[in-house]
């Protein structure tokens, strides 16, 4: 961040209040308002910090007007087709892509660590049969603290390094666990001859009594959506990260309050309510029904799976997850399949009609990776575990980024206060 010779003047009644103006590397200037309370006795409201700036970082920039994404300066297209998850994650946490060198140790110190302590297995017999797999990745991410304490230390370099490399290599065995309990299947252990995507849905489709032998479309199909929703700036989640992180908590109990915001169907839970949304609508032949309700101003109906908070463009990472979707139906032959008709159709209608032109409510990325993930077999419930699982590697980039930052406080938003004023407590007897 510099400092620029700019600054900001606020009036206040006869007092005037200089705020200097900083610049980041991309994007709008920010104008620093840290001293206001102390040179003007005055705060800020900003409902849900849409305006505000919390933290420096340079990790993720997103610019919504045009449709960018980049995580370290490179493009989220580039990575998605060049690219893998891993790498990814590699050039997250360190800053770089690596080299061959680099990312084979970085591989390697990712799979020695896939495994889960064996206790763990009764933690999750501890849930009912019927848990929501996200319901149990909250209570196990959390409880790693009580397995691993050489890794809880935060203002140990080291113990942080073997946190991030146990939370990137155990999510996926985590996540899959969750899924074969909720379904009463025996859990599957990880596999050190697999790769990171093709470990996982292993994990989570194979038997005893019959092996799952990954397609390698599928397996290359799951490591963009893993890429795709690796970090996305400062969300609700990674906020929720870095929040919790400001008052010392341990690296499991931040990434569990993370998987907790995600859970929210505003945040991480689209794809479902997406997936769901199309099996509402039924068949083909009642689109035109729901297109008319979504242009009804007076209905709440919304169309799910389309525009974006951020992105009033195009979704960047859904040009790449729309290719794999493609990809994917065709080498499953789900062409038959009702909802994923359904899904092609309003795609078309989309990307065709001047309505959703005009309101920019183009499909975005939660609409493709909804359809990928039921084509492969995935329940809905299933979808935000994933989501958790990819969006690990950056909440602890940012996690990291935080604890680095020297000026950076514990949190403590301030507040819009209405209620009553001071008033002295009346007996139970004369109220």
């Amino acid at each position: 961040m510099v400092e620029t010779s700019k600054t900001a003047t606020l009036v206040i009644d006869d007092k005037r209040i200089e705020l200097p103006v900083q610049q980041g590397t991309c994007g709008p200037d920010v104008v620093d308002i840290g001293k206001l309370y102390a040179k003007g006795d005055i705060f800020t409201y900003d409902p849900g910090f849409t305006s505000t700036a919390s933290c420096e970082s340079s990790i993720t920039f997103i610019d919504g007007e045009e449709g960018i994404l980049l995580h370290r300066g490179y493009p989220i297209g580039q990575l998605a087709s060049k690219s893998h998850y891993l790498e990814v994650c590699y050039l997250l946490l360190y800053g770089e892509l690596p080299t061959t060198a680099e990312l084979e140790d970085f591989e390697n110190r990712v799979t020695a660590h896939t495994m889960l302590h064996e206790q763990m297995t009764y933690f999750f017999r501890g849930f009912r049969r019927d848990a929501h797999p996200m319901a149990i990745m909250v209570g196990v991410v959390g409880a790693m603290s009580a397995f691993y304490h050489d890794s809880t230390d935060i203002s140990d370099q080291w113990q942080r390094e073997v946190a991030s490399i146990r939370l990137i290599a155990k999510m996926p065995t985590i996540a899959a666990w969750a899924y074969k309990y909720s379904i009463g299947q025996p859990m599957v252990y990880p596999r050190n001859d697999l790769d990171y995507a093709s470990n996982f849905l292993r994990m989570c489709f194979s038997v005893p009594a019959e092996d799952y032998v990954v397609d390698p479309v599928l397996a290359r199909a799951m490591d963009r959506i893993f890429t795709l929703h690796a970090d996305h700036e400062q969300n609700a989640s990674t906020s929720t990260v870095r929040l919790a992180s400001s008052s010392g908590a341990n690296p499991f109990a931040c990434i569990a309050a993370g998987i907790a915001c995600l859970w929210g169907p505003a945040h991480g839970g689209a794809n479902q309510a997406c997936l769901e949304m199309l099996r509402e609508i039924g068949t083909v032949d009642r689109i035109p029904e729901y297109i008319a309700r979504a242009k009804d101003k007076e209905d709440p109906f919304r169309l799910m799976g389309f525009g974006h908070r951020v992105y009033k463009n195009f979704d960047p990472r859904a040009k790449v997850m729309k290719e794999s979707a493609d990809e994917v139906l065709e080498l499953l032959g789900v062409e038959d399949n009702e909802t994923l008709k359904i899904a092609k159709q309003l795609e078309k209608i989309a990307l065709e009609d001047d309505y959703f032109a005009e309101k920019k409510l183009y499909p975005n990325v939660d609409f493709y990776s909804g359809v990928i993930l039921d084509a492969m077999g995935f329940p809905t419930s299933m979808f935000t575990p994933i989501f958790s699982l990819s969006r690990t590697v950056g909440w602890i980039a940012q996690w990291k980024e935080m604890l680095n930052d020297p000026v950076q406080k514990i949190g403590r938003p301030r507040q819009l206060y209405t209620g009553a004023e001071s008033r002295d407590y009346v007996d139970i007897e004369t109220r």
